[in-house]
């Protein structure tokens, strides 16, 4: 699996723009900004749990209480290549406790029903990526 996911402000929003490829042909991952910028566990897990700053339950992006680490799932087409454009709330690329630089993004292996607490029973991390600021 290969990819790579933009953040850029707009106003109060951020704006995340991916493009994954090596995916499931025709299925749907759970996609999420984790707690810690740590990708060293080989399983994803030592990125911790869903980026949740606020206490909020986990759900879909858009909807008002939500983990600031939810994000809409990825869509893959029948090559097992996904893009996404959405803004998304809560989080920022700014200093503060919202701030999602230096976390980890997480591609689950399944899809994320946006109810099962506190996770979306999105199932394992297939891949894992740290979150940094360009220059």
């Amino acid at each position: 699996m290969r990819g790579t996911a933009n953040f850029e402000q707009r106003g109060d929003k951020v704006r995340v723009s991916a493009n994954v490829s090596g995916l499931r042909p025709n299925s749907e991952f759970g996609f999420h900004i984790h707690e810690a910028g740590d990708c060293s566990s080989g399983d994803g897990m030592s990125a911790k749990g869903h980026f949740n700053p606020y206490g909020k339950p986990h759900g879909a992006h858009n909807i008002p209480e939500h983990h600031a680490g939810d994000l809409p799932s990825l869509k893959s087409d029948a090559n097992g290549d996904a893009e996404l454009t959405a803004d998304v709330d809560v989080v920022t690329v700014s200093s503060g406790p919202a701030s999602i630089i230096g976390r980890g993004l997480i591609v689950h292996a399944q899809p994320d029903d946006f109810k099962t607490q506190p996770t979306g029973n999105a199932g394992a991390r297939s891949a894992c990526a740290v979150i940094q600021r360009l220059s």
